[in-house]
């Protein structure tokens, strides 16, 4: 229902901009046929607005697939870096959270495995607002920084590496069929939000799809039931991403262009030493404020990836 609420609004935004130039050309006939100077300024600024409008609106064009519209899951995975990659990792987690905060999105954690030392192992995130899994996607892949690392003590210079999965909340039973007899649920004692409860009884999920191979996991909740449930809708959700991403790699593929989205095929460098420096290496879109993009003002890049895609890659 809201994807269908928001084609009509598109629709008739697209309707009223061609009312609105229509009428500009004939205001501007008038104002040539009159030799009116006041009025043709007044069709120059109005064309310059409607000019950025529709700017915006072929724009919206790259926003177009299936899944745009929908919420997103964040999946943030440290390589095996250790304490370094999984400080990075945390980073990253709070960069998008801070996004979704400043964009009017809300969002929320549904599983976060801490680090031995500091950091995190992995996450998971909701992102829930419009268009969240459509300016979200283009964020998917392998995540560089490069700095001086705070824990060791030889002030050296380290690279690391975090994998950042991006996946569309969907209906289950309607986007994605999965077979009962395909999951094999594994249940374990979590730590995290729920206070000592959490700790007391096995309540945290790990649900498998056989088949795939593919896991999903959540312990954030209190109960199992409600664990099961949050680890369900990330595993379907991981299953429809697998999907979409083979029907993307084999279109670039067709168009012979490189294919992969894992830890060493970084989509962007974060450097920090010995210059500052954050540059997409898909977009060759860059800014020196480093510490701008580490909270959150991501738009610039993610309006860049999908400009890149307009026309290129039709998004199932």
């Amino acid at each position: 229902m809201r994807q269908l609420n928001q084609l009509r609004a598109s629709t008739a935004a697209w309707t009223e901009m061609g009312r609105h130039a229509a009428d500009l050309i004939e205001l501007l006939e008038l104002a040539e046929a009159e030799d009116d100077d006041a009025t043709r300024q007044e069709v120059s600024g109005e064309a310059e607005r409607l000019t950025a409008r529709l700017d915006e609106m072929e724009f919206q064009l790259a926003l177009g697939g299936e899944y745009d519209a929908n919420d997103a899951l964040i999946s943030i995975h440290a390589s095996e870096g250790g304490t370094e990659s999984q400080d990075w990792a945390e980073m990253l987690l709070r960069m998008y959270l801070r996004w979704a905060e400043k964009s009017g999105r809300k969002s929320e954690i549904l599983d976060l495995t801490h680090g031995e030392e500091a950091g995190i192992k992995s996450a998971t995130i909701q992102v829930q607002g419009d268009y969240a899994y459509g300016y979200l996607r283009g964020e998917r892949g392998g995540h560089r920084l490069v700095r001086i690392s705070p824990y060791d003590s030889a002030k050296r210079r380290h690279t690391s590496f975090a994998l950042v999965e991006v996946m569309p909340v969907v209906e289950r039973d309607v986007d994605v069929e999965i077979r009962p007899e395909d999951i094999q649920m594994d249940v374990y004692r979590s730590s995290g939000a729920g206070g000592q409860h959490v700790n007391k009884t096995s309540s945290a999920v790990r649900l498998t799809h056989v088949p795939s191979g593919i896991v999903a996991t959540c312990q954030n909740e209190r109960s199992q039931t409600q664990n099961r449930e949050v680890a369900m809708r990330i595993l379907c959700s991981r299953l429809l991403e697998v999907q979409l991403r083979e029907q993307e790699e084999e279109q670039r593929r067709l168009k012979g262009e490189h294919t992969g989205a894992g830890f060493g095929n970084s989509i962007r460098s974060y450097v920090l030493h010995p210059y500052n420096m954050v540059k997409d290496n898909r977009t060759s879109q860059e800014t020196s404020n480093t510490q701008t993009v580490l909270d959150g003002d991501l738009d610039e890049f993610m309006r860049a990836y999908l400009h890149s895609q307009i026309g290129i890659v039709a998004g199932p």
